[in-house]
């Protein structure tokens, strides 16, 4: 059976467990469009067996595919990529219709960003990342004679990756996975979030498709939780590689600590966007708009807590109030479409909820506050851009990641102070700081207990190593910190 004939819109989606496409175990269940709230299609339901079996089959797999050529690993993710590019626009549809995602996000993010990082793996699959080491002189022990000793730190593949995302970008974030761990060496079981998984299953017949071995690429899907916990579980699993909630990095941190799993946790955020009196407050509003404008909030890196200085925040907090209601809340297919849908209809109740509840502790909510309403917003998730201003770092919707579209407003007095809310935050993956004195946004940006600091920007650099503190997370990715992340060292050492 190919995978065309195995998971395509028009047919029957299924598992892929040891180069073999079969029906979940525990049945299937709905995957529902969150502008639509129809039904895309039913995905695979799996059961603990199958999640075992998954487990099973990559670590069959991976003695042979760690031994095989880099170059040859190189190619098959370029064909990957390649193929993924031919396929854009239908998976593109898929996506958008699985998340929510607008068309602006859909066709720049989605799909484009999954083929670039497929492709920048297969470029680097052939890099050598053993480090020489310089010859050490050695006394006489016990243990050996003395002499010059040689050494060489070795990154050996870690084994049987278990890949875990999040439902904001699917396809994007399990390719930044996959990719990494394919080209150093590395098997892997994808679980996409229970709430999108169907791209990913057309993701997992793509590298079937294009050559790679039974066992190294395998998928498996399920609404509840016990697949992804028997993930963690297996002894077959050496490594879990995880993007989501806190919470559920919590639980796979303590699940794991039984078969010491490496792991790759990528989890919440609050990020703080610090603006000083002298900053541009055109590129600030850009910045902090982007948490209404962007996925509709539902990303971790958004600047969440906008941390003004007291000479600026009232003109902000009007310029936000103001810019709010002219961003476009509606269907995600529509090209003027700003602000999308968010996942569920019980995110959306907790968004809301987190709104109500910053009223509720003191918050002035100066946008937003009420469910959208107009043609084409019948149904859907939707929610409407929010500011809660008057903020104190005491407040609910302050301390807690929302992922929605609110923004939580609190005025500064002096730098240490700015620091001082930005830093009492359970989370640090993502803060930004705008001021025209770089000097001062350097000298701040250092004092944040953060894994990433934009200064005057809020775009990204994708070579540089992304992860949090705190409660954000475990490990770096990114870039070249990809390959390091899905490797173990392993010192060998010779006499001279």
């Amino acid at each position: 059976m190919t995978a065309r004939a195995a998971s395509t819109a028009a047919g029957p989606y299924r598992l892929l467990v040891g180069g073999a496409w079969v029906e979940g175990g525990a049945g299937s269940y709905p995957v529902v469009n969150p502008a639509t709230e129809e039904t895309v299609a039913r995905a695979p339901e799996a059961s603990v067996s199958d999640a075992e079996q998954a487990a099973a089959a990559a670590r069959e797999a991976f003695p042979a595919w760690s031994a095989t050529a880099p170059e040859h690993r190189g190619r098959l993710l370029q064909a990957a990529a390649d193929e993924l590019r031919k396929r854009g626009e239908d998976l593109l549809g898929l996506v958008m219709a699985e998340t929510g995602a607008t068309v602006a996000v859909g066709s720049q993010l989605q799909v484009p960003q999954a083929v670039s990082r497929f492709e920048y793996y297969a470029r680097r699959a052939t890099r050598n990342l053993d480090i020489a080491l310089p010859p050490s002189a050695m006394p006489a022990t016990p243990l050996a004679p003395g002499g010059l000793i040689g050494a060489l730190a070795a990154r050996q593949p870690v084994g049987v990756v278990a890949c875990i995302s999040p439902y904001n970008f699917p396809l994007v974030n399990m390719a930044g996975k996959v990719a990494p761990a394919l080209a150093t060496g590395n098997a892997v079981i994808m679980k996409p979030a229970p709430q999108d998984p169907l791209a990913v299953i057309e993701l997992a017949g793509i590298m079937d498709d294009v050559g790679f071995p039974p066992g190294v690429v395998n998928v498996v899907t399920g609404a509840g939780p016990d697949v992804g916990a028997a993930l963690v579980g297996s002894r077959d699993v050496d490594m879990i590689s995880f993007t989501g909630s806190t919470a559920v990095g919590v639980r796979i941190y303590e699940a794991g600590a039984r078969t010491m799993k490496r792991l790759l946790l990528e989890l919440g955020g609050k990020g703080a966007c610090l603006v000083f009196d002298d900053a541009d407050l055109d590129a600030a509003v850009t910045a902090l708009v982007s948490v209404w404008a962007f996925h509709s909030g539902q990303i971790c890196t958004a600047p969440t807590r906008a941390i003004l200085h007291r000479p600026v925040y009232d003109q902000l907090v009007e310029r936000l109030a103001a810019t709010a209601p002219k961003l476009k809340v509606g269907p995600p297919t529509d090209p003027a479409t700003v602000i999308g849908p968010v996942i569920s209809a019980a995110q959306r109740e907790r968004v809301e909820r987190y709104v109500e509840l910053g009223r509720e502790e003191g918050a002035e909510v100066v946008a937003g506050g009420t469910r959208p309403h107009g043609p084409g917003l019948e149904k859907g998730f939707y929610v409407a851009p929010s500011l809660l201003a008057g903020c104190t770092s005491s407040m609910t919707p302050v301390k807690e990641e929302i992922f929605g579209p609110v923004i939580a407003a609190l005025p500064f007095d002096t730098e240490e102070e700015a620091v001082q809310i930005a830093n009492g935050s359970d989370f640090g993956l993502y803060d930004y700081v705008f001021s025209r004195d770089t000097a001062r946004a350097y000298r701040v940006a250092r004092q944040l207990r953060s894994g990433n600091v934009g200064i005057n920007t809020a775009q990204r650099n994708h070579e540089a190593p992304f992860g949090g503190f705190k409660l954000s997370g475990v490990g770096r990715d990114g870039g070249e910190f990809g390959l390091h992340a899905y490797t173990e060292l392993q010192s060998i050492v010779w006499p001279g």
